[in-house]
């Protein structure tokens, strides 16, 4: 009798534990602020704490009439809940019992913890989450610093951006936007857009369009995804600059396309046969100024890129994605403008030459692919901004975008020479740097894959991301070293970082 009265009175202790834990539980759910019913809200946290096994199958719950009395409640406010829980199935009363959780084959607490501590031992690749492609594209996409703007590749002067001059004129076309620009669209872009660009293209860049064959996109990325889609198969082989840029890596990788590296020079890409074996359906590259290495396409390389081309019957992408930021010179003609009915893509964005978040890029198109990428991209990705567009229109021919430029290009001038000037003691001991005639970034060459690493590790300690140069390689091992970005980065931080980064190299020689 002993031990039966002992049983009872600690299933009876168990009770009312769990009683006060749930009580306590729910007065902090009531306690959050929201706008539902409190039955609703008492409703949705005992259901999700029966499905997430908080509450186990056959546990008693407390009586509505305790329940309604230890939180202040009214009882019809407990009854409203329990009565829907009842009629889904979650709970099951016993008459002169009371109301239990059903037997549902929801996980039980201890089986939840133990599933996330098994989960965290799975491989990475223990199942099939996402697909191959999601695999491959995922592989690409690596999380970005945000401890400090040092260094970071690609970055523009958000600080030195006309924010108050490019507000108004994109207030005054929001205020009076068109009621057909509230539909979708399939135009290409705003017309006017179009024409200024045109005409901004031929000028500045030697680019042979007209404005009906430009597209605009909502960025680069998106524009290579159309070439992707609209121009291969699955398996085609795309050639592409080794090192290179990874978001066309990604691009090209996720589409399943057979990559081939071809090695770039001090003249560029190199590709004269038998060095580029294959038949390529695709040929990126970035001639203008190379990503990451900098260095410009020779018109040798040019001329032979272009016939290359015609004899495997490839598109050329020609990405022109700085080529605004020259220092000391003019920009180079684009390599699309060389030769008539060539078979070049032109990709150009704004993300550089005013900033990212804009989200606006163009295509320049060859004749015959003008209807079938416009009817594509409307298809795929609809056409938007159209008031952001035509505020964009106006800020060209209006010539801010041309002021613009000119102030970044003596912005950017300054602030490499601030990191060269940084960087010079471990340059007179034997860093290499790269000429830095053009873009939003210096190199530094490194003569080994552990003090890349070094480097790299070291840096992310101080706050500073250091970009590595290995990892543009398709192909490993790749060239040690570091992409230094400039562009992005306040004086005093050029500086900071800058100092920092020469004493860490030097370090390194030292041991």
């Amino acid at each position: 009798m002993n031990r039966i009265a002992e049983g009872v009175a600690l299933r009876n202790a168990i009770a009312l534990e769990q009683a006060e834990g749930l009580t306590e539980a729910l007065g902090l759910v009531l306690g959050e602020p929201s706008s539902l019913p409190l039955s609703t809200r008492l409703y949705h946290a005992l259901r999700e704490w029966i499905r997430a096994g908080r509450l186990t199958s056959g546990q008693r719950l407390p009586s509505t009439r305790q329940l309604a009395r230890d939180l202040g409640l009214g009882r019809n406010t407990l009854l409203a809940a329990f009565d829907q829980l009842q009629a889904e199935g979650f709970l099951t009363t016993r008459q002169g019992a009371g109301t239990f959780i059903a037997d549902l084959p929801f996980p039980q607490a201890q089986d939840v913890a133990e599933d996330v501590a098994i989960s965290s031992r799975l491989p990475s690749d223990a199942g099939p989450l996402l697909s191959t492609r999601g695999t491959v594209l995922l592989g690409y996409s690596h999380a970005r610093q945000t401890t400090s703007s040092a260094f970071a590749p690609g970055v523009p002067a958000l600080d030195r951006f006309p924010h108050d001059q490019w507000q108004r004129l994109l207030h005054r076309y929001q205020q009076r936007m068109p009621m057909d620009w509230l539909d979708y669209q399939a135009q290409g872009g705003v017309p006017a857009l179009r024409e200024v660009l045109a005409d901004y293209l031929q000028l500045s860049r030697s680019v042979r369009c007209r404005p009906e064959q430009i597209l605009i996109v909502q960025g680069a990325q998106q524009g290579f995804e159309l070439i992707v889609r609209l121009l291969t198969d699955s398996g085609d082989e795309v050639w592409l600059e080794e090192p290179g840029y990874h978001g066309a890596q990604a691009c090209f990788a996720a589409a399943g396309l057979k990559m081939t590296p071809v090695a770039v020079d001090a003249e560029g890409m190199g590709v004269v046969e038998p060095a580029c074996p294959g038949s390529p359906r695709l040929i990126y590259v970035t001639p203008s100024h190379q990503y990451p290495s900098g260095v410009t396409m020779s018109l040798t390389r040019r001329l032979a890129l272009l016939e290359a081309a015609e004899r495997h019957g490839a598109w050329i992408v020609e990405d022109d994605y700085d080529s605004e930021f020259r220092y000391g010179q003019r920009p180079i003609a684009a390599l699309q403008g060389l030769v008539e009915d060539s078979r070049v893509i032109y990709v150009g964005t704004f993300s550089k030459v005013m900033y990212p978040g804009l989200r606006l890029g163009y295509l320049v198109l060859p004749d015959g692919l003008i209807e079938p990428f416009r009817r594509a991209n409307a298809r795929l990705h609809r056409e938007g901004q159209y008031a952001v567009q035509a505020a964009l229109a106006e800020f060209i021919a209006r010539g801010h975008f041309s002021r613009h430029i000119r102030r970044m290009r003596d912005c950017y001038c300054r602030r490499q020479a601030l990191l060269r000037k940084a960087l010079a003691p471990a340059v007179s001991r034997g860093l290499r740097l790269s000429d830095g005639q053009a873009g939003m970034h210096l190199v530094a060459w490194l003569d080994a894959p552990e003090q890349e690493r070094i480097l790299v590790e070291q840096a992310r300690r101080e706050g500073i991301s250091l970009s590595p140069l290995s990892s543009y390689y398709l192909a490993s091992p790749g060239q040690p070293g570091l992409v230094l970005g400039y562009a992005g980065t306040a004086e005093a931080e050029i500086g900071r970082a800058g100092q920092w980064l020469a004493q860490a190299w030097c370090d390194l020689g030292k041991g």
